[in-house]
């Protein structure tokens, strides 16, 4: 079965549309509309209401080029170049599937029939359903969008962003709160720095049951200077075309690590060309807005310019996000890994930062890196909080499985 077609089956599985009560007619329903033929490819099922209506939708996007019907007749895509076509379609699918499935939709109609040129116009944004991926391809056209469409463009963008900093900001701070509590950990602290929870956990062993009390023999605290900056952390993210996922996510987690006193953050983004977007992180949007997708990559170049930065290597966190495609000097870069470890930096290679797991990369390069102690392996925007708490705790990373 092609390709489409298999998409195809994808939004039907999960399609939420009422069908007739008997098994055998609802598995002949759903066939039909996987299979999209002309004749009913078969299954002697005909559509009607709504079903006729999401079939008409799926094969507007995923008919054409799939082959031939029973009666020998090409299908045919049916939105074209159309705006109206097309705004009338993207009000369709959001009728008749689930905001997920819309998603993907929107996707695949934009890398099968060709539709960027359509997301310069105000109107068509106003009507598609706003995702990371379309915050990517709405970057990759950043530099050819009009001006009437640029505001539009923006809160798009804006919205995604306001959504993924409601979803995970509260865990991170949380999370890296807790790793920077822990590697400040002193063990002869004053008394109104003193972890009673942590000091009675370490001292059990001391309880004098006649007294009904615990002996604090060790005590458990943090440094005076809880609240000053502990930890630098430096993200260095790849903007060529395949990284857009990543770079969306990076910057909201850019923006969530800013805003934490006890760290700084400075973010760089890289292709064959370094530029330092720190003063910009107060609001995510501008620096989605100031990177470039595309181009190549000089990931030599951009630890470089890191390493320029490092002040204090062993409280700074150097986080990497590339495929690791390297258009620079493969050996210096390996150098530099190399000598930022060994002068105390905590290096962490994430080849994504997405939910779409690893993409293609170098895995010559990734093995390298690993040979030195970083190890390279795509992350989920979840899982990310863990890493970065593992790194700041100097402890071993929480690699998948299936990395």
């Amino acid at each position: 079965m092609a390709t489409g077609t298999n998409n195809q089956a994808g939004q039907v599985a999960q399609a939420d549309a009422a069908g007739p009560a008997d098994p055998a007619q609802e598995r002949l329903r759903r066939w039909r509309l996987v299979l999209g033929g002309e004749e009913a490819d078969g299954t002697g099922c005909r559509l009607s209401g709504q079903d006729a209506a999401m079939d008409g939708a799926l094969t507007a996007l995923y008919g054409k080029g799939d082959g031939q019907g029973r009666a020998g007749r090409d299908r045919s895509a049916g939105l074209g170049a159309s705006a109206p076509s097309v705004a009338r379609w993207l009000g369709d699918i959001r009728t008749y599937f689930p905001s997920s499935v819309v998603q993907v939709m929107q996707r695949d109609a934009i890398d099968r029939l060709g539709l960027s040129t359509l997301l310069l116009e105000p109107e068509m944004l106003e009507a598609v359903e706003a995702d990371v991926h379309l915050v990517g391809t709405l970057l990759s056209l950043n530099k050819a969008m009009p001006e009437t469409t640029k505001e539009t463009a923006r809160a798009v963008v804006r919205k995604v962003v306001e959504d993924l900093e409601k979803r995970l900001a509260t865990r991170t701070r949380a999370t890296l709160t807790g790793a920077l509590d822990r590697s400040a950990r002193i063990n002869r602290p004053r008394h109104h720095d003193i972890d009673w929870n942590r000091t009675i956990a370490a001292n059990l062993k001391h309880y004098l049951p006649e007294y009904r009390t615990i002996v604090p023999e060790r005590l458990v605290g943090y440094g005076r200077a809880s609240q000053s900056v502990k930890k630098e952390v430096v993200l260095c993210i790849d903007q060529s075309g395949s990284m857009a996922a990543s770079v969306v996510y990076a910057s909201v987690f850019g923006a969530v690590l800013a805003s934490m006193r006890s760290i700084t953050t400075r973010l760089v983004v890289f292709d064959t060309a370094v530029v330092d977007l720190t003063d910009q992180l107060d609001d995510p949007v501008d620096v989605l807005f100031g990177t470039q997708l595309g181009g190549g990559t000089d990931i030599n170049r951009a630890l470089a310019y890191c390493q320029s930065q490092i002040t204090r290597p062993a409280e700074t966190v150097v986080v990497l996000i590339s495929d690791l495609y390297e258009g620079g000097i493969r050996n210096e870069m390996l150098k530099r890994v190399a000598a930022m470890k060994a002068s105390g930096v905590q290096f962490v290679t994430l080849l994504a930062l997405s939910d779409e797991g690893a993409p293609a990369y170098d895995r010559e390069h990734a093995s390298a890196l690993a040979a030195l102690g970083a190890p390279a392996f795509a992350c989920t925007p979840d899982l990310f909080p863990d890493v970065m708490a593992a790194a700041i705790e100097k402890r071993p990373l929480p690699i998948p499985e299936t990395a």
